[in-house]
């Protein structure tokens, strides 16, 4: 009996840790290669352009999050001066179904990408650390939480990965960005969903 078991054990532990992290397998390898991109302002998932204003244009992503719409957003500066262009990778998904649906779902994908390990576009390896969670409430229209590489060096260094829920006429939008400007303060952000 000894025989039979021992053998089995070793799979049984490999589909228990496959099952367990397949989306969140996903997920990460997603957020790696936007990251890995970033050097190149996100043109190798650059798909093709669905808007544009004076101030930005907008560009579908090749690369997404399952059920989700992903968007890359360039800054228009004066005279298209790269070095002072702002890129800006988004992949939204809503939840219709409530608040509490939409909690839950903000709180699997913050830990889905928590403490993961990225390798940057030169081989550098990552870890994509956060600080204090909080829990969203539901009268509180827009909840966040900042992301940090770290070691912070290289093209890298500028880089902010943001997780947000927000709530919309239509539900509640969950969003994950990574973008290379500086994230808006709490006092705008509050400002702007009033």
């Amino acid at each position: 009996m000894k025989s039979v078991v021992l053998p089995i054990a070793p799979l049984m532990v490999c589909a228990a840790l496959s099952a367990q992290g397949v989306f969140s397998n996903k997920t990460q390898a997603i957020l790696e290669k936007v990251i890995q991109d970033y050097p190149h302002r996100f043109i190798d998932i650059k798909g093709e352009q669905v808007a544009q204003t004076h101030e930005a244009t907008e560009y579908r992503s090749t690369v997404q999050l399952p059920g989700s719409s992903g968007i890359i957003t360039r800054t228009n500066t004066p005279a298209r001066d790269p070095a002072r262009e702002e890129v800006t990778w988004s992949c939204s998904f809503f939840e219709p179904a409530g608040f509490e649906r939409a909690k839950s779902r903000y709180r699997e994908v913050f830990d889905q990408i928590r403490n993961s390990i990225i390798t940057g576009s030169d081989q550098k390896t990552f870890i994509l650390t956060t600080g204090q969670y909080q829990d969203p409430a539901s009268d509180k229209k827009y909840s966040h939480v900042f992301f940090s590489l770290l070691p912070g060096v290289g093209a890298e260094k500028r880089l902010h990965v943001e997780l947000s829920l927000h709530e919309e006429a239509r539900g509640w939008k969950i969003t994950l960005s990574v973008y290379d400007h500086e994230p808006a303060g709490d006092a705008q952000i509050a400002s702007t969903q009033k």
